[in-house]
């Protein structure tokens, strides 16, 4: 019997070219290396499932959570380091990001998912007691544990891609992705009957949430552990006539080493370099929008109103753009997600001007569509982007390169999100809006590259 755990090789990349091979200038409509699409692995479908299904389980655990971090964290150490919350678990993400990868690579993904969802699980429990204790540094390691759940669901993408065949990649993954709308929407929504657990059971009302998320971890690492089974194992690579067998065999590339090579290869890069811009300019402008609009006036209710249709339009409608990933090739579709941003920047400048101009009455419709559009460009881009990543035929720089990617991703983030800030101070909202427009100035042009077969 095959070992359960060992990582799958993608589908349709048997016969591909190795890894160090130079790609060529142009691709064809689907982007793919290989004229004969592979269909899916034995037993994909419903390792597909199982992923949804753990998926939206820690979306759930993932929301609930984070709806009352910062009030937790601002109710034990103060106004001035709640915003500590979001920033630990956003750091913790990116630092778990490599490691969880590697460990995919060397003991296959479902131990580095269930690992992930079995950390997160600790960091709920840990944050229970620090409400309980009333130990803001506690709070941190938890809150740094709990983050961790949000890498998992990210490389869970992954794991979806190598269950797909060559002409569903971009949409397995893209309704993986997707199961998280579930949990981002109902996770809020359980601060109120959090609270009343809490009362019930003698804990402090800020720690029910946690909570439902301990419960939303557990369950997902459980599924995850006891129904996840890759579907065939790697088979290593033929050692080349003329070499032995010690001098051909070589370990797993490092994260960094791997992210050398995708930036050298015009399609990797447009990957790496489209996921981190994409991901910065939706960080940047959606944090401060809060901020602006209540500096004009408008009510938390609105507030809240214009971020659930931001992160609808993050998730949502993301089995679309995985589909088109499908048709068109998955720089076609970044192309599309980086245009999306362009607009909500450019409608979102609008909006600063006219806010500016009337004190903020009358704009929140147009705040609203920038909104939707930053999220609908970050599906476009990650989804297309992540394509590419989970087709790259190696294994042994695949995951690495993955994992690095994610880290890249949340680091940019929250780079993003510390100059946001100082960038609203200085020149209001529309200053936002411009830097986010900078911002997409490098992922174009890699996407420029690709189109017209041209390395850097």
């Amino acid at each position: 019997m095959s070992d359960p755990d060992a990582p799958i090789a993608p589908a349709g990349f048997r016969d591909a070219a190795p890894p160090d091979t130079p790609e060529p200038a142009s691709r064809t409509k689907t982007d793919t290396p290989s004229d004969t699409p592979a269909p899916a692995p034995a037993g994909a479908g419903r390792n597909v499932v199982v992923l949804v299904v753990s998926n939206l389980l820690a979306g759930v655990g993932v929301a609930s959570g984070a709806a009352v971090g910062a009030l937790l964290a601002e109710d034990l150490g103060g106004t001035s380091v709640a915003g500590l919350a979001q920033a630990t678990g956003v750091l913790a993400a990116a630092v778990a990001s490599i490691p969880l990868a590697g460990l995919a690579a060397r003991r296959g993904r479902r131990r580095a998912l269930a690992l992930g969802y079995a950390l997160a699980t600790v960091g709920a429990l840990l944050i229970v007691t620090a409400a309980l204790a009333g130990q803001f540094l506690l709070l941190l390691v938890g809150l740094a544990l709990y983050g961790i759940a949000n890498a998992t669901n990210l490389q869970s993408r992954y794991a979806a891609g190598e269950n797909a065949g060559e002409t569903t990649r971009g949409r397995t993954m893209a309704v993986v992705l997707w199961a998280t709308t579930v949990g981002s929407v109902a996770g809020p929504n359980l601060a109120g009957p959090g609270a009343a657990l809490a009362r019930a059971v003698g804990l402090p009302v800020l720690a029910g949430p946690y909570l439902f998320s301990l419960a939303a971890y557990v369950l997902a690492g459980t599924v995850i552990a006891l129904l996840y089974r890759s579907a065939h194992p790697v088979v290593a690579p033929a050692t080349p006539p003329g070499a032995t067998a010690l001098g051909h065999r070589r370990k797993a590339d490092g994260a960094l080493a791997s992210l050398a090579w995708a930036l050298r290869m015009p399609r990797t890069r447009f990957a790496v370099v489209t996921t981190a811009v994409a991901h910065s300019v939706m960080i940047m402008v959606m944090v401060m929008t809060p901020l602006h609009m209540q500096h004009g006036g408008m009510s938390l209710e609105l507030v809240g109103l214009v971020i659930s249709l931001h992160v609808l339009g993050m998730f949502a409608f993301s089995p679309v753009f995985g589909w088109l990933t499908d048709r068109l090739g998955p720089t076609a579709v970044g192309a599309a997600g980086l245009t999306l941003q362009a607009s909500a920047v450019a409608v979102g400048l609008v909006a600063a001007r006219a806010a500016a101009a009337h004190g903020g009455h009358g704009t929140e419709s147009v705040t609203a569509i920038a909104l939707v559009l930053l999220g609908l460009g970050w599906s476009a881009c990650v989804i297309s982007a992540s394509a590419v990543l989970a087709a790259v035929p190696d294994d042994r720089r695949r995951l690495p390169l993955q994992g690095a990617t994610d880290a890249l991703m949340n680091y940019a983030g929250a780079a993003a999100a510390a100059v946001a800030g100082p960038l609203l101070a200085w020149g209001g909202f529309q200053a936002v809006n411009v830097a986010g427009a900078v911002l997409l100035v490098p992922a174009v042009v890699t996407v420029l590259l690709v189109r017209f077969g041209r390395a850097a």
